[in-house]
Parts: C-alpha cells; structure tokens; sequence
C-alpha cells in the first residue's frame, strides 16, 4: 500500500517560509508542480509541491506568491529532485524567478541506468520502491478550490517516494561510475531553461521538413519563427494560437509580396492577416534581399541514397556504444543530432561533436565513420 503522506498546506508567506526552515538542514529535497497551460505561453501554477521524504508540503501559489526564503532553497542549498522537469523548470523560472539548482532529473537518471529514458513517475516508484501509485487524478483541474482529499493525497505522493528512488539510482550510478555524467546532464538541462530567448534563433531547425526549401526560404522562415516566439512571449499565448509551425513553413515556401498573396496562403486566416500580415510581409521580404552570402547553406534530402547510408553508419557507432552501456541509443545522440553532423560533413564544416561524457564515449568512433563517408 502507497505511504499516506502527512500533508501541510501553505497558503500564506509565514507559512511558506516555516517550511523552508523546516528542510533547510535536509541533504535533499524532491520538487513537483501542478500547472494549466491551456491558453497561455508560460504555465499558470495551481500547486507547487516539496518534501524532504516524510512531511508533504502543498503550496497555493493562487494564494501566496514566492518568498525570499523560497527562493533562497530553490537557488542554493539542497540537492532538487524533479522527474521529467523540463516542464516544471519553466514554472519555477516564471513563478519563482529562479530555477532549482542543484539539479536531479530522476527521468534522465533512469536514462542512464537502463534502456527507458522516457519513465514516468509511477513506474519509477514500482521499479524502485515495489509500490503501486494511483493515477486517479493525473488529469485533474488542479486550479479549482478547495482541493479534493484525493488531489490532495495525489500531489504528496509525487514527491514523499522520490527522495527513496533517488537514494537507490544514486548508489547504482555510483556503482557504475556515471555520477558526473548525470551532473552534466543536470548543469545542461539548467542552462538550457535559462536561455529560453536566446534558444528562439534554432526553433526553426525542429522543423522536419526544412529540407524543402530553398536557403532564402530557410532563411524566412527562420525569421518568423524568431518574431512568433517573441511575440506569443510578449502577449503570453500559446504559439499555436498566434502562428502555427506549419503556417509559417507554407508562408516561407510561398515568399508571399503582398496581402493579397499572403491570403491565399493555405491555413493564413484573415484575422493573422490583419494583425500581424505586414510584419511577417516584411520578414520573408528582408530574406528575399539579402545577399547569397549571408544565407544558410541549403539542406540535403534525407530521402537521398546517400543521406540514408550516412545516418545508418553513424547510428551504427552510436548503438554499439548504447549497447555497452546498457542505455537506449537516444540518451547518447538523437536522431537530429546525427543529422546536423552528416550535414556539417557534407557542406564540408566542422562537425558539431557531442562534449563532456559523450564526447569522451562517441567522437573517435564518429569521425572514423565521417572519414570513411564521401564529401
């Protein structure tokens, strides 16, 4: 039977910080949030959850906002336990004004212990702790008050078992010598959420078609992408409610002049038209003059024989290492990394190489495979 957690609820200042106070002294403290993100670019917080491994603490961040001694404990001090934690990074950084650090994913940590990387929080309980978690109210509106006696116990459960998972992934990392290797992972996921304006420049290479266009679309659609995020930032709405990913691709393989061709565009409604038509007018308009120089090189087709043979060989180095490990081959390179290496390699560039553990595990078998590719 699942632990029935002692619960303290927080909905004041004095409360929050008591709290802090109370696990200031502990090694480690697990983390959870519980957010809406419906209609909004950053996440609403309905609930922010911590514990050391026995008392649950359940913030309201509708009723309290953060502290300085919360922020303090995020910032410094004990090592922070977050599962899957990208998402909640963002609400941290945008409620709390700083992100967790020292960091533990205990979703990457799994990574690297065995071939599932992608483990959620109740079967990581079951492998590690032997219980069964209730996922009654994985889909409940967390927003609504008072919370029901079932959020209430969900909510602890999430963070009361991670600080006894933790204690056994990290004598198995530490039999296996890769301690560092989640360290660095930790350290690059946190500089990672605390770039998010800076990363807007490479959100158009998520784009899996970018192949099909021409550089000076490429370059276009570059550029709107840029100006979506700043913009579905700046009114904080979902970026699929101001511009849709596949939009701003048919308006760069379009390269629209006018209104009237913008129009015609499928999927552009008039509502973008009126709203924001000129200005993304003048973005495919500013790619349309530059000079060839200045533009990116153009993208070989994944469809090509020799695109194919390529990626199989450096997945070939990339499995044979994952197999070693005993880790599934995506914890070491994803799919579009290798892509960016093969593409560097046939525009005759530098190859961006994995660093740190990766580096030292991947690269001499890697560039032997790229030596042994045609240019």
């Amino acid at each position: 039977m699942p632990l029935t957690p002692e619960i303290h609820w927080i909905d004041t200042p004095e409360a929050l910080d008591a709290a802090c106070e109370a696990v200031s002294n502990d090694d480690v403290i697990a983390l959870d949030t519980e957010f809406f993100r419906e209609n909004t670019f950053y996440p609403v917080p309905a609930l922010i959850q911590f514990s050391a491994g026995g008392v649950a603490w359940l913030v309201d961040p509708q009723a309290v906002t953060c502290t300085a001694a919360f922020r303090c404990l995020l910032a410094e001090g004990p090592l922070k336990l977050l599962h899957a934690a990208s998402e909640d990074l963002e609400v941290f950084t945008h409620w709390a004004g700083v992100t967790p650090r020292p960091l533990v994913d205990t979703q990457v940590a799994q990574g690297l212990l065995g071939d599932n990387p992608a483990m959620g929080y109740q079967k990581l309980v079951e492998h590690w702790v032997g219980e069964t978690l209730p996922k009654d109210e994985t889909r409940s509106d967390w927003l609504v008050r008072p919370l029901s006696e079932t959020q209430l116990q969900y909510a602890a459960l999430d963070v009361v078992y991670l600080v006894q998972v933790w204690e056994q992934q990290r004598l198995e990392l530490e039999r296996l010598g890769r301690s560092e290797w989640l360290q660095a992972d930790g350290e690059a996921m946190l500089a990672q959420a605390e770039r998010s304006v800076e990363a807007d420049g490479q959100w158009y290479l998520r784009q899996r078609q970018l192949w099909r266009l021409a550089p000076r679309q490429i370059e276009a659609y570059r550029r709107m992408t840029i100006w979506r995020e700043g913009e579905a930032r700046a009114r904080n709405l979902p970026r699929g409610w101001l511009v849709h990913d596949r939009v701003l691709f048919a308006i760069a393989e379009a390269m629209p002049r006018n209104r009237h061709e913008l129009a015609r565009i499928e999927g552009v409604k008039p509502s973008l038209v009126k709203r924001d038509g000129d200005t993304l007018l003048a973005l495919v308009a500013e790619a349309q003059h530059l000079d060839e120089t200045e533009l990116p090189g153009e993208l070989p087709s994944p469809m090509e024989p020799e695109f194919k043979r390529g990626i199989k060989t450096l997945k070939r180095v990339v499995n044979a290492e994952a197999e070693a490990l005993g880790v599934a081959p995506e914890v070491l390179m994803r799919r579009r990394d290798l892509e960016a290496l093969l593409v560097a390699h046939l525009e005759k560039r530098d190859p961006p190489l994995p660093t740190g553990w990766r580096g030292e595990r991947l690269n001499t078998g890697l560039i032997k495979a790229l030596e042994e590719l045609p240019r």
